[in-house]
């Protein structure tokens, strides 16, 4: 199970304050970049538009896609050309794998989010942080790591809240200050032999599923017979036999095998919101007598099955259907074989070289009041299309997760 969830009594990690620590570490960065992503280059447009608020005054949020788990330093990067440390709201697991990581991430300005509820003390902070106009605030809106350059999931609405919350308090100074957010539209590529890094990395994954290789020269071929592969195993595993028919609707399928049991035993059979939504409120309500020590160890190891299950639903919502196949870019190819081999061994290679291209959005000012007449806040609207015009996609292509089938 992956630790991302934590069955602990959630502890705040507050911000910490002072930006001396984040300048010095900034130096180290670029270098860690390299070492722990193989990104060994970072091209910023838009920066004008940035440095612009920061002059202004301006309560300045900065808000991501988030398709690898290099997004937080390649944006806390961008503010320091910006001669500003920023704070980023990361989750709380992060700060649980080691004292001396936990150590850094505050150095840094990261602060904990608690993911399997409301967490007040964070979106306090975050209010602060943006009412103060000292530091830019850094939240990836869509919450979880996508692994899709070329796709984005639908946007959560932590973002609308601490930025309204805290233009209501500049509105109230005197004189009377602003709130702007910044999208931040990350995008990486590959310069290496794209052959020669996924037929390698296929190899080791055909390996493991006690296949001799075969480097097929057609590599989307290859690719589509590997997920075809690992697709089978998880249906014979939880429909006791492998299905046929389109990907997209066996995806589903699977996904609901899986949560709508649980859903019908914890949340009354509610199958509201997006994948993401879906199993963030199951994980709440299965948790919270796990982290209070009120169950069993025999219940406690059946609920933590039930979370590795909720895991394995998260991961297959990640495979966006035709996502190769549409448009085979080395980019696509390449996230797509990360995958197959982070979900079937835990890890993933580090594939070299990569650059990153990060443009910034103009600003987005944030009224104190939201358009109760309207569906949609304005605010997540107007990032949502920065962002697809900023990555050079369609909300098509960045279509969030099929609804569910029974829904």
């Amino acid at each position: 199970m992956s630790s991302v969830v934590i069955d602990e009594p959630y502890e705040f990690v507050p911000p910490y304050r002072s930006s001396l620590w984040a300048r010095g570490i900034s130096w180290l960065m670029p270098w860690d970049l390299r070492k722990s992503y193989g990104i060994t280059s970072l091209k910023c447009e838009g920066l004008e538009h940035l440095r612009a608020s920061i002059k202004a005054g301006h309560g300045v949020l900065l808000a991501p896609n988030h398709c690898r788990p290099a997004d937080p330093l390649v944006a806390n990067l961008v503010c320091h050309r910006a001669k500003k440390a920023p704070h980023t709201m990361a989750s709380w697991h992060l700060f649980k794998q080691s004292r001396l990581q936990s150590f850094f991430l505050r150095r840094i300005g990261a602060f904990s989010v608690y993911r399997e509820g409301l967490d007040r003390l964070a979106l306090q902070a975050g209010v602060q942080i943006l009412t103060e106009a000292k530091r830019p605030l850094i939240i990836f809106p869509e919450g979880v790591i996508t692994k899709t350059n070329d796709r984005m999931l639908s946007l959560m609405d932590g973002v609308s809240f601490v930025t309204r919350g805290a233009a209501k308090k500049r509105a109230a100074l005197n004189p009377p200050g602003q709130v702007v957010v910044h999208p931040l539209a990350i995008r990486y590529y590959f310069h290496g032999d794209i052959d020669e890094a996924l037929h390698t990395t296929l190899d080791d994954v055909e390996r493991k599923l006690s296949w001799r290789p075969k480097q097929d020269p057609d590599l989307v071929e290859r690719i589509y017979r590997v997920g075809e592969a690992l697709l089978w195993l998880k249906e014979i595993e939880y429909l006791g036999q492998p299905q046929f028919g389109a990907i997209p609707a066996r995806l589903q399928k699977l996904i609901d095998t899986i949560l709508v049991p649980l859903e019908k035993e914890w949340i009354e059979g509610v199958r509201e919101g997006s994948l993401i939504g879906r199993i963030k409120r199951l994980r709440f309500v299965i948790l919270r007598e796990m982290i209070q020590d009120q169950v069993t160890e025999e219940e406690r190891d059946r609920r933590w099955k039930q979370l590795d299950d909720m895991n394995l639903a998260q991961q297959l919502g990640h495979y966006a259907p035709d996502y190769v196949k549409n448009n085979p870019t080395p980019e696509r190819l390449l996230e797509t074989v990360e995958k197959f081999e982070f979900d079937l061994t835990g890890s993933t290679r580090i594939h070299r070289p990569m650059s990153a291209k990060v443009r910034i959005g103009p600003a987005i000012p944030v009224p104190t009041k939201r358009d109760r007449e309207t569906k949609h806040d304005s605010v997540m609207l107007a990032v949502e299309q920065q962002l697809h015009e900023l990555l050079g996609i369609t909300p098509l292509e960045s279509t969030p997760e099929i609804p569910s089938a029974e829904g």
